[in-house]
């Protein structure tokens, strides 16, 4: 991996200035290299002082998000979609001028529990938002990451064989995946083999336990997934997400189905997940080398 990282949430709701950079001091505090952020409005937030923060303490910065109905890229409605559009590059934007590198989240579609199935006119309306997209994206520098998420999220892309076949469509090099192991651990049949058959085109990775809580208080084979990290020579950023509603607010809590908390208090949750992410990626580099040794 490139940079071991932290989600916001973990530290924050996010809804004002001073509980953002105090997520940047915590996210350094405990060693962490990168944080991600929800989407940060430019109205709202002091993007300029965030970002020299997030400089003075070296740690970078990621932006993810969801749509909204009215914005859903992947509607029939060209209205939602035409807002859609907009709002993907206005996050770009954002992104680039906090001094980030990258968006991801559910930017194809609302990030909701559909009452319909997916459309080929949605689904080509969601390619085509996209690639645009990620020219703007190319163009800001900022890499554009699609999370892969369970079917209680999103109707479009559950899995990362849909995920490879979107993105194949967009016809854009500068489009890759983002997956999560919370998501996989739902919808893949083997997390490990998606792993394996995305390669290089994953730009994004998401650790988060089965039930959104403490690493290893689930049913997830981590171990699986780092071996198959490794194998695919991952070289990007790893991101531990976990959401309580100690901290996060109810729309997001409503949108993640946070009904019981796993936590209530975060350092010490932040300080295991480093220390167990750690271990297990020291753990799979040392099974690779015992494999190879004559």
């Amino acid at each position: 991996m490139r940079r071991l990282g932290i989600h916001s949430f973990v530290w924050t709701g996010g809804q004002t200035q001073e509980g953002l950079e105090m997520a940047l001091n915590k996210t350094a505090e405990h060693g962490y290299r990168t944080i991600e952020f929800a989407y940060l409005r430019p109205e709202k937030f002091n993007l300029d002082r965030l970002a020299k923060l997030a400089q003075s303490l070296d740690v970078e910065i990621g932006v993810t998000m969801g749509l909204p109905l009215d914005k859903d890229v992947s509607s029939e409605d060209m209205s939602a979609v035409s807002a859609g559009k907009q709002t993907l590059a206005d996050a770009v934007r954002a992104v680039r001028d906090i001094g980030g590198n990258k968006l991801g989240g559910i930017l194809y579609s609302a990030h909701t529990k559909y009452n319909r199935q997916p459309t080929r006119k949605g689904w080509d309306n969601s390619v085509a938002a996209i690639a645009a997209t990620g020219e703007v994206a190319r163009q800001a520098n900022v890499d554009l990451v699609l999370e892969v998420v369970n079917r209680f999220e999103t109707n479009l892309l559950n899995t990362t064989a849909q995920g490879l076949k979107f993105i194949a469509e967009t016809g854009s090099e500068h489009v890759r995946l983002h997956l999560d192991t919370f998501h996989m651990n739902i919808e893949e049949a083997n997390p490990a083999a998606a792993i394996r058959l995305a390669g290089d085109k994953i730009g994004y990775f998401h650790i988060g336990e089965s039930n959104r809580g403490y690493l290893g208080d689930g049913v997830i084979n981590f171990d699986l997934i780092f071996d198959a990290l490794l194998d695919i020579d991952y070289r990007r950023d790893i991101v531990f997400e976990s959401f309580s509603t100690t901290v996060v607010d109810e729309g997001l809590s409503l949108a993640c189905a946070i009904w019981r908390d796993t936590w209530e208090d975060n350092d010490p949750l932040a300080a295991h997940a480093k220390r167990y992410i750690e271990l297990k990626y020291d753990e799979a580099k040392r099974r690779r080398a015992t494999n190879a040794r004559p």
